[in-house]
């Protein structure tokens, strides 16, 4: 299974990318995390539903400093997992 969740609210410069790097590593998801230039947090994760649903979970809860105001959240077609490999940050150094 693999989502696409777009996290609307205080999520950059709250470290909010590291939070969500550490929670999808922890339950073995493999995607990438990145800011937008519109101030959002996308995130691509694939994996069991089960853990998409912890993922889900964590990133409504969000990281200590952030505010998470709207999560839009779809589902892509399972060949986008093809192209995923370990959970990664886009756009650090």
């Amino acid at each position: 299974m693999v989502l696409h969740f777009l996290i609307r609210g205080r999520v950059q410069g709250v470290g909010f990318r590291w939070f969500v790097h550490r929670e999808a590593s922890e339950l073995n998801l493999r995607g990438w995390v990145r800011n937008t230039e519109e101030g959002d947090v996308e995130v691509v994760a694939a994996g069991e539903s089960e853990d998409l649903n912890d993922l889900r979970a964590s990133l409504r809860r969000g990281s200590r400093g952030s505010r998470v105001d709207n999560i839009l959240e779809h589902m892509l077609d399972d060949s986008e997992a093809a192209s995923l490999d370990a959970f990664r940050i886009q756009g650090a150094w």
